[in-house]
């Protein structure tokens, strides 16, 4: 049994790779260091947004875990063009995972992106993985495990968030664990 904890980042200051966490996104990182307090972790993997890796810092530092770095992870682009309709945009890319923006991610490319690396991760030796990524992306990732995970379910994501999920031989079972 594999057990990976998928974390969407903490509050940050923009949505460019090198944002910075604000002041309430820094304490958001240690409160989530101490949220795994009692959670056996053998590897770090996060997107390399500066947000992400900082997200995951205090409790890679307090067990002593190298955080690695997977482009993988990084958040899903859904245009490379201003849209002022993006949030129906990005609706419409969890009901047709094949839609490509101009510029863009489709949902399918970001889901097969994220999910080369569960693959490696469930073939790995190690038992208690932490993944650290953006809301877009493990929203997509997230519905690639369980179907009924869709736009809305994006939409009541926090900074940060936790989900929890549990590999059986031929089983998955995803929950959400942050409150």
């Amino acid at each position: 049994m594999k057990t990976i904890y998928l974390v969407r980042h903490c509050q940050a200051a923009g949505q460019e790779p090198e944002a910075l966490l604000t002041e309430k996104g820094e304490v958001q990182a240690r409160e989530l260091a101490t949220f795994f307090a009692g959670s056996p972790i053998d590897r770090i993997i996060s997107s390399p947004y500066h947000r992400a890796v900082a997200t995951i810092q205090p409790l890679a530092q307090e067990r002593r875990i190298v955080v690695e770095e997977d482009t993988r992870l990084v958040e899903r682009v859904l245009s490379g063009v201003p849209r002022e309709d993006w949030f129906e945009r990005l609706r419409d890319t969890f009901d047709d995972l094949t839609l490509e923006l101009e510029g863009g991610e489709s949902s399918l490319t970001a889901i097969n992106r994220a999910n080369s690396l569960l693959t490696e991760i469930l073939a790995d030796v190690h038992k208690n993985i932490v993944l650290v990524s953006h809301g877009c992306l493990l929203a997509l990732l997230m519905k690639s495990i369980d179907n009924r995970f869709g736009f809305h379910d994006w939409e009541k994501l926090s900074n940060p968030d936790v989900f929890k999920l549990t590999c059986h031989l031929e089983t998955r079972e995803l929950v959400r664990i942050w409150s």
